[in-house]
């Protein structure tokens, strides 16, 4: 398992470091991994003017200018490159059940 942020690696290993995770947090620089997937989105206007109202530094945070963000996404992806389970929703603060994933863990490992 592995996560994929648009944070700098600094960011991303202090988030691995305070969230105490046993999985690698990556640096997905400039939005590239994202914008292949189709999850990149720019911010409106009134996002942007509301993160520098509230002193959020966005571009410095992530190190990309652009006041874009990835929509979260959940993939199992098997080795040969078979997507086995995909999930994005462009309201971050609807996420599905760990659950749902695990069960298409276990039948991806149980074939295997």
């Amino acid at each position: 398992m592995v996560a994929i942020s648009p944070q700098t690696p600094v960011h991303s290993r202090e988030s691995v470091h305070k969230n105490r995770l046993r999985f690698p947090v990556l640096s997905d620089l400039n939005g590239e991994t994202s914008a292949v997937f189709g999850l990149r989105f720019s911010l409106p206007g009134y996002l942007v003017d509301l993160y520098r109202h509230l002193r959020s530094d966005l571009p410095a945070f992530n190190d990309d200018h652009s006041w874009t963000l990835p929509m979260p996404a959940r993939y199992v992806i098997r080795r040969d490159g078979i997507v086995l389970y995909s999930e994005v929703n462009a309201d971050y603060t609807r996420r599905p059940d760990p659950g749902d994933m695990f069960v298409v863990l276990e039948k991806a490992t149980a074939k295997a």
